[in-house]
């Protein structure tokens, strides 16, 4: 069955729903976790943006996400060591997390990308858009979406 599962999570109350799930699954199925953090990229200069202080605010931003994302990891390794389920964790700076997900569900040799999905319904989507939806359209890999 599935051996690997990629979980993307940003430490929100609802990737916590798809952490607790993917890791109730992984033990019964003896598989392994990559948990993945995709963090946005520094936003670009604006018109007469000093490049001194452009440079201080990309290294302030880089900081800020790199750390948010570790503590992200870390919570879920705790969790996952605690249940006995082999965990990986990895993050990644991108402008397009759809693409982000996809890339590392391949790239780290998963088999099941577990997410889940504000189910805000299609004025939502239109409104905010669906991560979810987009990471379907675009993954070969199955994916277990979770409301």
């Amino acid at each position: 069955m599935y051996q690997h599962l990629l979980v993307p999570i940003d430490g929100t109350e609802l990737s916590e729903r798809a952490a607790n799930t993917s890791l109730e699954l992984a033990r019964k199925l003896g598989a392994r976790i990559t948990a993945f953090v995709a963090e946005p990229m520094a936003p670009l200069p604006t018109m007469g943006t000093n490049v001194a202080v452009y440079r201080r605010d990309t290294e302030e931003h880089n900081a800020r996400t790199e750390a948010h994302a570790r503590a992200v990891i870390a919570a879920f390794s705790t969790k996952a060591v605690e249940q006995g389920v082999p965990f990986d964790g990895k993050y990644l700076r991108a402008d397009g997390v759809d693409e982000a997900i996809v890339a590392a569900a391949k790239e780290f040799g998963c088999d099941l990308i577990v997410m889940v999905t504000h189910g805000r319904g299609a004025f939502g989507e239109l409104l905010f858009g669906s991560h979810t939806k987009n990471v379907l359209a675009r993954s070969k890999l199955p994916l277990l979406v979770l409301r």
